[in-house]
């Protein structure tokens, strides 16, 4: 563990940050491997949400109130370098649910040297969904572009967090090209795929795309009639076309 800077060395991500590590102490977890993070069953995910431990809530805080990179080496070294594998992973989660985009990634960026680190498509999608709803298309498309590099492949929830965090931003072609891209790479769009899609083109007035995007919905969705009605429901200012 050498250095850590504010973006992810894969993805180009070099901001303000720039934090060496070179002195600090090995984390416990790279002291002894042992088999026991593997069970006999399918892999859980690596992301989940539970109740925060004190450890965790303290490794936040404490991130949260560094004012400066000395302080960030300090904390890192001190706090975050001690925390097991599960507090770890709450730390990051608490972060994104924060809207903390720096400290998140400089937490990531983190994990991913750690041991136990294994590629997880959840936990991309979940650095998507932040960094989309903090209009960071840049990084956002940068970190999607490494989902492969990590022997991974995209499902359907990356997509659809790839289509939203385009639509933030206003880029309406971008977002139905990763469209396309999901359809194409064998990924099944979902309500949630669908909802986003319909509420967002309503709202940008195009109705051809609003038209082709429905009757997708009779291909992929299960009582697609029923499911529009609920959608023109939810956003009833305009009435959505009906299908074609």
């Amino acid at each position: 563990m050498d250095s850590l800077k504010l973006s992810i060395p894969q993805v180009g991500l070099q901001r303000s940050f720039n934090i060496s590590f070179s002195n600090l102490p090995m984390p416990p977890s790279r002291l002894k491997i042992t088999c026991g993070l593997r069970k006999i069953g399918p892999r859980k995910p690596m992301w989940r949400s539970r109740v925060l431990s004190p450890e965790a809530i303290q490794a936040v805080q404490s991130l949260k109130l560094a004012r400066s990179p000395d302080k960030l080496v300090e904390v890192f070294a001190n706090r975050i370098s001690r925390l097991l594998k599960a507090d770890l992973v709450d730390t990051l989660s608490e972060l994104q649910r924060q809207n903390e985009v720096e400290l998140a990634l400089q937490v990531f960026n983190f994990a991913r040297k750690e041991v136990w680190y294994e590629p997880d498509i959840s936990i991309y999608s979940d650095m998507i969904l932040m960094l989309g709803k903090s209009s960071n298309i840049e990084m956002a498309e940068q970190l999607f572009g490494e989902i492969e590099k990590e022997g991974l492949r995209p499902d359907t929830r990356t997509y659809t967090e790839m289509i939203g965090a385009y639509f933030r931003v206003k880029m309406i072609e971008k977002a139905i090209e990763s469209y396309e891209s999901m359809k194409g790479s064998g990924c099944i769009p979902d309500k949630l795929t669908f909802r986003i899609l319909i509420k967002n083109l309503e709202k940008s007035g195009e109705k051809e795309l609003i038209a082709t995007v429905k009757k997708d919905c009779l291909t992929y969705i299960e009582y697609p009639e029923k499911f529009l009605e609920e959608v023109e429901k939810t956003y009833p200012k305009r009435r959505l076309l009906n299908i074609v």
